[in-house]
């Protein structure tokens, strides 16, 4: 059984949720990801914030990037996965939340991220082509 922790990146980063988004872009520039966790003082994941949201809920709405806080970007309850879930479960997890990218939590820490690209290496193409089928349907509902 491959679990979470065998195909997740290891170095993954948290973005402080006081940290402005300029330190949030700057910090995916020089670590070359499109997203970072948002974690708070108690180094625990409280969302997940990517380019995209830089773009469209702070630049597009005409909000200051430099002033603007990662909190105000964390939306809902954020997804994640255990170390020890199995590759079977980050792919059920990741359809039926619609997310492209997956922080996993060990003793209530982050210890890493999965993204498509490290699914796409470990998954046969039919269950591949499920998570994209199921994603490019749109973000699921994160009020709930």
């Amino acid at each position: 059984m491959t679990t979470a922790q065998e195909i997740m990146h290891r170095d993954a980063e948290c973005i402080g949720e006081s940290e402005t988004l300029t330190d949030a872009a700057r910090r995916m520039r020089d670590l070359g990801v499109g997203a970072l966790p948002i974690c708070g003082d108690d180094n625990r994941l409280q969302g997940i914030i990517t380019d995209r949201d830089i773009v469209i809920k702070c630049l597009a709405e005409g909000k200051d990037p430099a002033t603007t806080r990662a909190r105000e970007l964390s939306q809902g309850r954020p997804f994640y996965i255990d170390a020890s879930a199995d590759i079977d479960e980050v792919l059920h997890q990741m359809m039926d939340h619609k997310v492209t990218r997956l922080p996993v939590i060990e003793n209530n820490q982050l210890v890493g991220m999965i993204s498509e690209s490290d699914l796409a290496r470990n998954l046969p193409e039919e269950k591949l082509g499920q998570l994209v089928e199921a994603i490019k349907s749109g973000p699921a509902d994160r009020s709930s």
